[in-house]
């Protein structure tokens, strides 16, 4: 891939940072952009919009992720349930990611889950995943039904995790990981389900042959969120995607106070990419637990910013955009970040 401002003209400068369109960056932002590609990987690119294929194209237009030319991708999508987005992602998200992917110059996609809280093969089946694999040609995996050889260990030390987790290999085996999340809140401990928290459909409920159920030692642990962001350890996402074109302000991961917040996020960095999404969340008015204190004490941030897994402050984190409506929009965030 070429560098993010390689050698451009003024005019594709100004566009790729968003100026064009108005952009809005947060302090000190600016001058980090302008730098070569990888000094500053916290760029978080924010779309206003109602279509979602328009808007993930736009994204991935405006972040210039790594390329994926000759690459495996596998699209880590939230089919935790079947029901519609922000539930689970929308078809329209995996279908145009799908496309973009392919377009990029992927060698093979594979797109696969476990459901938390339903039928995994049911719940990708109502979300046309197989559909859309016949149409273009990618491979459907429903971690449930992988063998034993199908997960790789990883141990519990200096985690919260007894017996430490097990994340499904073809997830590992990828040259790229997409991570493809919705904008939500969670009611049984998460607090919040964003990209930190889409990586936990990676872990396994059971591995066969092992009688240990690592969802319900999560779900019943007072160190939930630290574990959370502890199985982020396992991988490094390529592309980090939050469709927030509806929200749960309340309630999820399955069910929820629905509202219409018209937003495309990505990022490379999961960190920044959920505490943009955790602002959000907050103007459009949330619950106590997401609202209460600074985002960075946020159990599940503040553990895997301890871990060296993304930006460690909103000083750290550039929003950038392409179009006025978008930059009004990072205003009105602005002060929920920072």
């Amino acid at each position: 891939m070429s560098d993010f401002l390689s050698q451009p003209s003024r005019r594709q400068l100004l566009r790729r940072l968003g100026l064009l369109g108005g952009a809005a960056l947060l302090p000190s932002a600016l001058s980090a952009l302008a730098q070569p590609a990888g000094v500053n990987p916290h760029r978080v690119v924010l779309v206003k919009t109602s279509d979602r294929a328009a808007g993930v194209r736009r994204a991935i237009e405006l972040l210039q992720p790594p390329s994926f030319q000759g690459k495996r991708v596998f699209i880590k999508p939230n089919y935790n349930t079947g029901d519609p987005a922000p539930a689970a992602t929308d078809p329209a998200v995996l279908e145009t990611l799908a496309q973009e992917i392919q377009a990029a110059g992927a060698s093979q996609i594979t797109v696969g889950d476990r459901s938390g809280m339903a039928e995994t093969r049911s719940a990708m089946q109502q979300m046309q995943v197989f559909a859309l694999a016949e149409r273009y040609g990618f491979t459907p995996l429903v971690f449930d039904e992988l063998g034993r050889d199908g997960w790789q260990y990883f141990s519990g030390e200096g985690t919260g995790w007894s017996r430490g987790f097990a994340i499904a290999k073809p997830v590992l085996a990828a040259d790229a990981v997409v991570n493809a999340c919705c904008l939500k809140t969670h009611r049984f401990g998460g607090h919040f389900t964003l990209s930190l928290k889409n990586t936990i459909g990676m872990v396994a409920r059971r591995v066969p042959g092992d009688g240990h159920d690592y969802m319900r030692e999560l779900h019943r642990s007072s160190q939930q969120r630290l574990m959370i962001a502890e199985v982020n350890r396992a991988y490094r996402p390529a592309l980090n995607l939050i469709d927030g074109v509806e929200a749960f302000v309340g309630g999820g991961p399955e069910q929820g106070q629905r509202v219409r917040a018209g937003v495309i996020l990505a990022s490379t960095d999961r960190i920044a990419i959920d505490a943009v999404g955790i602002a959000i969340l907050r103007m459009l008015g949330t619950t106590r637990e997401v609202s209460s204190g600074s985002i960075w004490s946020q159990a599940q941030i503040r553990r895997a910013a301890d871990l060296g897994l993304g930006a460690v402050s909103a000083n750290q984190i550039a929003l950038v955009t392409g179009d006025r409506s978008s930059a009004q929009m990072v205003e009105q965030l602005r002060p929920f970040l920072s």
